[in-house]
C-alpha cells in the first residue's frame, strides 16, 4: 500500500511516517517547511492536486493542522487559521475523491462545548465549539464527511510526543526551574500519545471500517492537574503541583472545554485495539524523550 502523510514536520506526523516505515509502507510525507521529503503548502489547491496526482496514494493520513489556539483568536490570524484547517482540508478531501483514496482526518474534543461530565460519543453530533480553532476543525471535519465516503475521522486530545512541544516537556522544564507550579485541575480528560496514536491509524488505513472515532490513551480520565503530577513523580521532580481553578489561572486568550471527556467504546466495538494506559504511555515517552 502507498501512503502519503501531511505534517510530518509536527508530533503526531512524525510518528505515523515511522509506523508506516515500520510495516514497510510506500510513504510519502510533507509539511511547509523545507524539513520534510515534499514542502507541500496544503492551502494551495493547484499543488495538493499535482502532488497527490503525482503520487497516487491509497490512504492519506491528514495530521497538518493549525493547532495554536490562542494564536488563533486573533482577528488578524483567522483568515490563515481557516486556509490551513478548512480550506486546506477540503483541498486534500477533493483530491482524494478524485483518486478514490482513503483519507483519515485529525480532529479534536474541540469540536464540542465541553460542557458537562458526561463522555462524548464518537457519533454524537451536538457540536458547539468554544473557540475559533475547534470551529475550523469542526468545519474541517463536515467537508471530508461531505466529501468523501472513505474516510475515517479521529478525535484525540492533550496530545504529547517526541517531536515537537508539548505539556510534558513545557512543565518540566518549568519544574525544574521553579519550587511550585500553578495547573488546572477542573479541565477533565485524557491524553494521547502520538507513537501508539499512530499504530492505531495505520490499523484503521489497512481496513474498510470507515466513520467516526475517539482515540486517546487508556488509564481514566484526568485533570491536566493529575496529569502533571504523575509525570513529574515518573521523572523524579519534587516540584510542588498546586492545583488551580481554570478562572483562577487565567492566562489564556482561548475558551477551553471543562469536558473533554471522549468516549473510545466504539474502538473495541469494531475490532480495533485500543491505546495503552497513558500512565505507562508517559513511562515509555520520558524514556525516549531528550530533555
Amino acid at each position: 500500500m502507498k501512503a502519503f502523510v501531511t505534517g510530518v514536520g509536527g508530533q503526531l506526523g512524525y510518528d505515523v511516517m515511522n509506523e508506516l516505515k515500520r510495516r514497510e509502507y510506500e510513504v510519502f510525507g510533507s509539511d511547509i517547511t523545507e524539513s520534510a521529503d515534499i514542502k507541500l503548502d496544503i492551502t494551495d489547491k493547484n499543488a495538493v492536486e499535482k502532488v497527490l496526482c503525482d503520487i497516487r496514494p491509497d490512504a492519506v493520513i491528514h495530521c497538518a493542522a493549525w493547532t495554536a489556539v490562542d494564536v488563533a483568536e486573533d482577528e488578524d490570524n483567522r483568515e490563515k487559521v481557516y486556509a490551513v484547517n478548512v480550506t486546506g482540508t477540503r483541498n486534500i478531501a477533493e483530491v482524494c475523491k478524485q483518486l478514490d483514496c482513503k483519507m483519515i482526518y485529525i480532529s479534536t474534543d474541540y469540536v464540542f462545548n465541553g460542557q458537562g461530565t458526561e463522555p462524548w460519543k464518537a457519533d454524537c453530533i451536538d457540536f458547539a465549539p468554544l473557540n475559533y480553532y475547534g470551529q475550523t476543525k469542526l468545519e474541517g471535519e463536515l467537508a471530508v464527511a461531505e466529501l468523501l465516503d472513505k474516510f475515517f475521522i479521529v478525535r484525540i486530545a492533550w496530545v504529547f510526543g517526541l517531536n515537537g512541544k508539548n505539556f510534558i516537556k513545557t512543565m518540566i522544564n518549568v519544574g525544574k526551574k521553579y519550587d511550585t507550579v500553578r495547573v488546572v485541575n477542573d479541565q477533565i480528560g485524557t491524553p494521547t500519545y502520538t507513537h501508539d496514536l499512530a499504530r492505531l491509524l495505520v490499523d484503521m488505513v489497512e481496513t474498510d471500517k470507515y466513520g467516526y472515532y475517539h482515540a486517546t490513551n487508556e488509564g481514566g480520565y484526568i485533570s491536566w492537574y493529575d496529569f502533571c503530577c504523575e509525570f513529574y513523580k515518573q521523572y523524579g521532580l519534587k516540584t510542588k503541583v498546586i492545583p488551580v481553578t481554570t478562572d483562577e489561572y487565567g492566562l489564556s486568550k482561548a475558551a477551553r472545554p471543562f469536558n473533554s471527556r471522549l468516549d473510545k467504546s466504539k474502538l473495541t466495538e469494531m475490532g480495533f485495539e485500543p491505546l495503552p494506559t497513558w500512565q505507562d504511555a508517559v513511562k515509555r515517552y520520558l524514556e525516549e524523550v531528550d530533555l
